[in-house]
C-alpha cells in the first residue's frame, strides 16, 4: 500500500513539474516571439527614417495575395503612419535575377518617390550580383528620390540599354532585374495610390 502511495506521489510530482515547465515555456515563448518580431521589424525598417512612422508597419498589410506585375511579383504591401496619417508604403517585391529570385523591400513616400530599397534575399554570384545584398548599399541608393515619372519612363533602364542608370560592375542581369522590379513597384503604387494610402480612416 505504501508502495502504491509512493508511486502516486511521484506521478503527482512529475505532473506538477511538467505543468510548471509548460507554463514557463508558454510564458516565455510569447516574449521570445515578440522580441524576434521586433528585431525582424527593425531590420526591415532600416530603409525608413525613424521620424517617418510611429506605428508597426509590418502589422498593416495592404494586399491579401501576391500580385503579378509586368516584370516582377509584388509579394506584399505595408502602411507606415505618423500620428495616424499615412507617411509611406513598403512594397515587398520578388524578381528573377541571374542565379535565382531576388526579394526587395521598397519604401515609397505618399507622393510616389523612393525613400529606400533594401535586398531581403538573393542568391546572386558572390563578388558580382551579390553586391546588392550589402547594407547600406550605394548602388541601391541611386533609386532614392526617383518616381515612376522621374526619370521619364524610357529612361528607366541601364545606360547600356539607353537608360539613365549605372549597373553593378559585371552584373548586368542582376542590375536590370532590380531596376525593373523597382520601376514595377512604383508604377503599381501610382495605379493603386488611393487603395494603399487610404487604408486607414481620418477623423
Amino acid at each position: 500500500m505504501k508502495k502504491i502511495a509512493g508511486v502516486a506521489i511521484l506521478v503527482s510530482l512529475g505532473g506538477l513539474a511538467i505543468g510548471a515547465t509548460y507554463l514557463v515555456q508558454t510564458g516565455t515563448a510569447g516574449r521570445i516571439e515578440a522580441q524576434r518580431q521586433a528585431i525582424a521589424n527593425r531590420t526591415l525598417l532600416d530603409i525608413l527614417p525613424p521620424d517617418r512612422y510611429d506605428n508597426q508597419p509590418m502589422a498593416q498589410p495592404l494586399i491579401a495575395a501576391p500580385v503579378a506585375l509586368p516584370r516582377s511579383t509584388l509579394l506584399g504591401a505595408y502602411l507606415a503612419t505618423r500620428d495616424a496619417v499615412p507617411s509611406a508604403v513598403l512594397l515587398s517585391s520578388q524578381v528573377q535575377g541571374y542565379e535565382g529570385s531576388i526579394e526587395l523591400l521598397i519604401a515609397v513616400d505618399t507622393t510616389g518617390r523612393v525613400l529606400g530599397v533594401k535586398t531581403l534575399r538573393q542568391s546572386e554570384t558572390p563578388g558580382l550580383g551579390a553586391a546588392i545584398a550589402g547594407w547600406p548599399n550605394a548602388w541601391l541608393q541611386t533609386f532614392e528620390g526617383k518616381s515612376s515619372q522621374v526619370p521619364a519612363d524610357e529612361s528607366w533602364a541601364l545606360k547600356k540599354d539607353h537608360g539613365q542608370f549605372d549597373q553593378l560592375a559585371g552584373a548586368t542581369v542582376t542590375s536590370r532585374a532590380v531596376l525593373q522590379a523597382v520601376h514595377d513597384a512604383l508604377r503599381y503604387f501610382d495605379g493603386h495610390k488611393t487603395q494603399l494610402t487610404g487604408a486607414i480612416s481620418h477623423e
